[in-house]
């Protein structure tokens, strides 16, 4: 688990194929790997890897075919900037939302504009992940839980501080980027638990029945 407070910017530093899929190395800049060991996980870009091999400044991750196909992974380039997370432990402060590292589905900017010192982004969703998401919800981007600022169909918008701005990959995006988009987990099992309830056969108590009983 995650909180979707990005703890620093990192680089892809090589992509090695393999068989299909990719085996990535992360230059991993300010973040603190002093108590990562092998097997931990590292969200990059909201992406929940496993460290396979780890050295002072980087770590080494596989990739699956299915994560590169359901993710902007795929798209990733030698010297691309990653956001980076390490995993949440049960002592520390949730300072996001809670984040599972799974991408839901893909979006991407429709609309950048300036708002006094902030940025405003609108951004196109998936349609069918669109109605988890709500106004003054949170979502995870990237790996950054953000907030909802209003909602028109599958679009959605968000208002980016400048602190945020400075200390993730948002400054490089752009009009046409493709993010990686996490609703909010309360939201999808809500909706699961909902559904379970409706799936239940109908009562075998009816009028008929508790005649026939005698009542």
């Amino acid at each position: 688990m995650f909180t979707g407070i990005i703890a620093a910017v990192g680089q892809v530093k090589t992509i090695e194929t393999k068989n299909g899929d990719w085996r990535l190395t992360v230059n991993t800049g300010l973040l603190d790997l002093t108590d990562v060991a092998l097997g931990d996980s590292i969200a990059t870009n909201g992406v929940c890897l496993t460290a396979v091999e780890l050295g002072t400044d980087y770590f080494v991750a596989d990739v699956s075919a299915e994560t590169l196909t359901v993710t902007t992974l795929g798209a990733m380039k030698v010297g691309s900037q990653v956001n980076l997370e390490k995993a949440l432990r049960l002592a520390d402060r949730l300072g996001g939302h809670l984040v599972s590292g799974h991408v839901d589905g893909v979006g991407e900017v429709v609309r950048i504009s300036q708002d006094a010192r902030s940025w405003r982004f609108l951004i196109s969703a998936p349609e069918a992940i669109a109605h988890y998401i709500a106004h003054k919800g949170s979502i995870c981007i990237n790996g950054i839980s953000l907030t909802v600022n209003s909602v028109q169909g599958h679009q959605f918008d968000i208002n980016i501080v400048p602190h945020t701005m400075e200390n993730t990959n948002i400054k490089t995006w752009q009009v046409g980027t493709r993010l990686n988009l996490e609703v909010d987990l309360l939201a999808r099992y809500l909706e699961r638990l909902l559904e379970g309830k409706s799936a239940k056969a109908p009562s075998v108590i009816t009028a008929e029945f508790l005649a026939k009983n005698g009542y």
